[in-house]
């Protein structure tokens, strides 16, 4: 049984026969969580790539021109961009990862976490957020501005609350959004919300006040270097793989799974995490593990645990590269002696060639991309 795959692909389908043409014109719209027809909301599928960036534009394109949906596709492209932007600088997720601050104390930051501002429609996100483990993308910008410039919290306590609730939660879209928004990301470049933007898009469901609208961007006085990266793959070196909860595609890579004599698939628990996630989170990424494995018999889950003592007795490992971000991280600081040989999407490294910059250069590279990656690739259906 594959009932995430199939729902992802049933509501992918459904969004480009339905809801795409008029996509452009409505996205910025926040309806509330009862419709969602102005977005495609198969966010959660590609974070965990049980579908990915490439299986959703490769089939969106097949019923329509680029012309006529380039503003989904560039939407889609930024999950992309955000990834090869962060492997070009990864001391931006090492600085945010290791980020520690007092204000976990403070009065300021349990109203902020609690729902209790007394900014309404702040409030109403964050209960949202908590119990539908989803906000709306423009609600997203409006969230963490109120965050940062009106409740002058830390832009990484932010982003962790974010992570801990969202079953969408990507490391790099979500670390350098918040930057963006603090006028990090782009020097100098912040978003504000304002009560009239925020009016006009909830179609005057909420109408804040005493928002800080006048806020300067913040200033962290540090450039961070941009480094190489080796853009050949790596082949198969053992025969044993192990996969993490954000790439675990199940028909596409069919081929190469039956190379291996074991899959190990790591169930990474808070115990180990030093992002926490919600119980509603965690037990998301654990049903998709579960469901990939009655897929695959030579496929296994391994708690951290267990995984050690795999580690401890084998020297060598493909790794479905899990790209920069939590399981990569607790992977390079627990490999112990180890030989980790990571498998990277060709996808994604012909990709991040053009992500060393700003969006920019990217988005005037798309056509390109398409081109060679994109109508080359098989549809996942």
């Amino acid at each position: 049984m594959t009932e995430i795959y199939e729902q992802a692909k049933d509501k992918l389908n459904n969004f480009i026969k339905n809801d795409i043409l008029t996509y452009s014109k409505n996205r910025n719209y926040d309806y509330g969580p009862k419709n969602r027809s102005n977005v495609s909301h198969l966010s959660k599928y590609i974070t965990h790539r049980v579908i990915n960036e490439y299986d959703v534009i490769n089939l969106a394109l097949s019923e329509y021109s680029l012309s006529k949906i380039e503003k989904y596709v560039q939407e889609v492209f930024w999950r992309v961009y955000w990834k090869g932007w962060l492997e070009h600088r990864p001391q931006v997720w090492n600085d945010y990862y290791e980020y520690s601050d007092n204000k976990l104390n403070s009065e300021d930051y349990k109203k902020a976490i609690e729902g209790t501002t007394g900014i309404v429609c702040f409030d109403d996100w964050v209960e949202e957020l908590v119990n539908e483990n989803y906000l709306h993308n423009h609600t997203r910008m409006w969230f963490a501005s109120i965050w940062i410039f009106t409740l002058n919290l830390p832009w990484q306590l932010g982003a962790n609350f974010f992570m801990k609730h969202l079953l969408d939660g990507d490391s790099a879209s979500n670390t350098l959004s918040w930057r963006w928004v603090a006028g990090l990301q782009t020097i100098g470049k912040h978003y504000l919300a304002t009560a009239s933007n925020i009016s006009k898009f909830t179609n005057n469901v909420h109408k804040p006040q005493n928002l800080n609208e006048n806020a300067s961007p913040l200033n962290e006085n540090k450039i961070y270097d941009l480094i190489d990266i080796n853009y050949s793959n790596a082949e198969q070196s053992s025969d044993t793989l192990l996969m993490c909860d954000n790439d675990l595609s199940f028909k596409e890579r069919e081929g190469m799974y039956a190379k291996y004599k074991y899959i190990y698939l790591v169930k990474l628990s808070n115990e180990f995490r030093r992002i926490e996630l919600s119980d509603n989170v965690l037990n998301y990424k654990y049903l998709i593990l579960e469901e990939f494995s009655n897929n695959y018999p030579q496929s296994k889950i391994l708690n951290v645990n267990d995984l050690k003592k795999e580690i401890n007795t084998n020297k060598n490992f493909d790794v479905i590269y899990p790209c920069i971000g939590e399981n990569l991280s607790f992977l390079e600081n627990n490999k112990n002696n180890s030989k980790l040989n990571y498998i990277y999407r060709q996808e994604d490294l012909f990709c991040w060639k053009y992500a060393k910059k700003g969006f920019f250069n990217f988005k005037k590279n798309i056509p390109l991309i398409i081109e060679k990656i994109i109508k080359t690739k098989d549809f996942f259906i």
